[in-house]
């Protein structure tokens, strides 16, 4: 019996069929219309489930079906998800049926052009470039690594869009690869008597930096293949290390190029950016490269020891590839993303000090150290170079101003207080524009300067440096400073006074000079009784320690020995020479232990008048630094114990008694309190 369900089931199975007919294409005509023409619904079923393309799991669910409306919805089910397949099939064929046409339409037009093209003698400009690139790449004699990268790149740029954007950017990664000197290298000339000459040309002193140069030289003309030395130059300010590179190129006939590191935080100044971002270009290295042109440059890093670090990353750390030798033959920018040999570049570093430079990036450097220019040498610095470099700028003929050595000295002494020579620049610069303005106002008359007429010029001197004492004196001895401008005497005041015997340190001192304060009190305390010293004295005196100019900060344990003796003078009351300048660390136990800037302390000692110079006996080695005609002029004393230092500082009681009425306003230092001569056995170190 054919009921209402049934005969819904029926309509639906055969309009499904109807459909399934259309969209798979692959039931014929005739047997759709014995499927219209079947009356019974059970038979319709069977008819239509055979003609279906099923699993035969979905087969024979329907056979095992004995009731024919549950078989016709069974039925139903599975042509209505068979449709939807076919449907989905369809779209999808006729989505790349149409891209195909469009590309082959694209094709199509493509040759179109390109016979038209080639018929007018035109070519296509994308092919032109890509050609161009391939050229390029050919007579470039790149590494073989390279050069299979770029031929990549090109085959990229060849498939990309005109008009596309990322073809922008591989055009500007080709063009970087081809713009760097990947094998072109610039010869060297190993003339040695050419580069001295050179060098001493441009730079007058720094021995020990030119010699070493000379050697690379050497060694260079020998092995020809040796690996670039990795050099910083260590010095203050103004005293040549920049200038000094560029005539190291020079000297080498090599191309020159410069980078600050002052102030560099991000870690893509040295080795670039990505390619993936926008706007990305190659290391500050890399692009040092390219400007240079060939593969052995002198790379000048300049003032390396001022570079900073953040969360962009460690630019230092990023140099510990560039500046190791076992490392720099494949030195790796995230932008090119190939390996660049940078052996055969000789790179230089600059610094003013060592301190903030990391330990592992120091390791890499062979440090030379430029110490301050002493006066002569600037003095013939200015002679040589500087006064007739500023004569030229400013327009003054030979004749029109003439500086002799004393003006020139004084120029030094009273106008300038550094360790190289730009302030001395500047105020022969000041000293032409003034003269220059006088000349134009025929005002003045060609003739050598005076001393008189250069305070006229410039005013009055603004330096004083500290003069040796007019005479020998009690409570006061004369220290050796090193500072950033060179070296300097400074002398160590004590007074001491009725009290508890507390230890008062005035003159802005740091702890370590506070700590050798205390430590020089120490010692004169467990040596009292051999310097005649009463042995209660720190119960019942205090002592008072003053470092003049207190606005100037000090520090360092060089001050040791020097304090150690003032208070040994100041208790004793024996007078300490004004001829007498001395420099050491002090130890409790009374060792003198060596310490550095001995060519500059010298020097100022020289400055001064000083007459004799006491240093630590390790420090003997260092003279060699100090001119010779300075050497001369001063007696030195090496010492290893504090005993030896008071030997020679302190003169003996009964030469004091002269130098104590000028102290008569201290208490302590009462005509009355002068000790009596120690016996023999109590002055081992008088």
């Amino acid at each position: 019996e054919i009921t209402p369900e049934i005969d819904a089931l029926t309509h639906g199975v055969i309009h499904q069929f109807e459909e399934y007919a259309k969209l798979s294409k692959k039931v014929p005509q005739e047997t759709l219309g014995t499927v219209l023409g079947v009356n019974d619904p059970g038979r319709l079923a069977d008819i239509v489930a055979s003609h279906l393309n099923l699993k035969l799991g979905d087969k024979q669910a329907i056979l095992e079906s004995l009731e024919v409306a549950e078989r016709l919805e069974r039925l139903a089910e599975i042509i209505m998800r068979e449709n939807e397949i076919l449907e989905l099939e369809r779209r999808i064929g006729l989505r790349v049926r149409k891209q195909m046409e469009k590309t082959q339409k694209e094709y199509y037009l493509r040759e179109q052009m390109k016979a038209i093209q080639k018929e007018l003698g035109d070519k296509d400009e994308k092919q032109a470039e890509v050609e161009e690139y391939r050229e390029k790449v050919a007579q470039a004699k790149l590494p073989e690594e390279v050069e299979e990268r770029a031929l990549k790149e090109i085959d990229r740029l060849e498939k990309m869009p005109q008009a596309s954007s990322e073809g922008t950017v591989v055009r500007t990664y080709l063009d970087w690869i081809l713009a760097l000197p990947w094998t072109n290298m610039s010869k060297d000339k190993t003339d040695i008597k050419r580069a001295e000459k050179i060098l001493n040309e441009d730079h007058y002193g720094l021995e020990k930096i030119k010699e070493r140069i000379l050697e690379f030289l050497a060694i260079r003309k020998l092995t020809p293949k040796m690996k670039s030395p990795i050099i910083c130059f260590v010095g203050p300010p103004g005293v040549g290390k920049t200038s000094l590179a560029k005539s190291v190129a020079r000297a080498l006939d090599r191309k020159f190029v410069r980078m600050s590191l002052g102030g560099v935080r991000d870690e893509a100044e040295i080795r670039g950016h990505r390619r993936t971002y926008i706007g990305a270009l190659p290391g500050r290295i890399i692009q040092g490269m390219r400007t240079a042109g060939t593969a052995n440059p002198v790379f000048l890093l300049d003032e390396i020891d001022k570079m900073a670090s953040d969360f962009r990353g460690d630019p230092a750390a990023a140099l510990l590839e560039v500046l190791d030798p076992e490392q720099n033959f494949s030195f790796s920018d995230h932008y090119l993303d190939l390996p660049y040999d940078l052996s055969h570049t000789l790179f230089i570093m600059t610094a003013n000090s060592l301190y903030t430079i990391p330990r592992p990036l120091l390791d890499r450097m062979e440090v030379i150290s430029l110490s301050g220019y002493t006066e002569d040498e600037k003095v013939n610095i200015a002679k040589r170079y500087l006064v007739p470099k500023q004569m030229k700028a400013h327009g003054l003929k030979a004749g029109q101003l003439e500086l002799g050595d004393r003006v020139i000295l004084k120029l030094v002494q009273g106008y300038t207080r550094e360790s190289g020579v730009r302030n001395l620049e500047r105020q022969i610069a000041n000293l032409c524009r003034k003269v220059a303005t006088r000349v134009v106002k025929k005002e003045w008359k060609a003739a050598e300067l005076t001393e008189e007429i250069l305070e006229e010029l410039l005013g009055a001197p603004r330096y004083q440096f500290e003069k040796a004492r007019l005479k020998p004196e009690i409570g006061a001895a004369t220290g050796l400073a090193y500072t950033e401008v060179g070296g300097d005497v400074l002398t160590i005041e004590v007074i001491p006074l009725p009290g508890k015997g507390q230890l008062t340190l005035t003159g802005k001192l740091g702890d370590v000079m506070k700590e050798s304060a205390y430590a020089g009190r120490t010692f004169v305390r467990s040596h009292s009784r051999e310097l005649g010293i009463p042995d209660d004295f720190y119960e019942k005196t205090d002592l008072h320690i003053h470092v003049p100019e207190g606005a100037i900060p000090k520090d360092g344990p060089s001050a040791g020995i020097t304090m150690a003796t003032a208070m040994a003078s100041a208790l004793a009351k024996r007078a300490v020479p004004s001829d007498l300048a001395m420099t050491g660390e002090i130890t409790l136990r009374g060792n003198v232990l060596p310490i550095g800037g001995v060519k500059e302390k010298v020097l100022a000692a020289h400055r001064a008048g000083i007459k004799q110079v006491i240093l630590p006996e390790q420090n003997s080695k260092d003279l060699e630094e100090v001119p010779e005609n300075v050497r001369k002029e001063l007696e030195f004393h090496f010492v290893s114990r504090m005993e030896d230092v008071i030997k020679i500082a302190l003169l003996p009681v009964a030469e004091s008694e002269e130098y104590l009425s000028s102290m008569n306003r201290f208490p302590m230092f009462g005509q009355g309190d002068i000790p009596s001569d120690p016996t023999p056995e109590d002055r081992p170190i008088s």
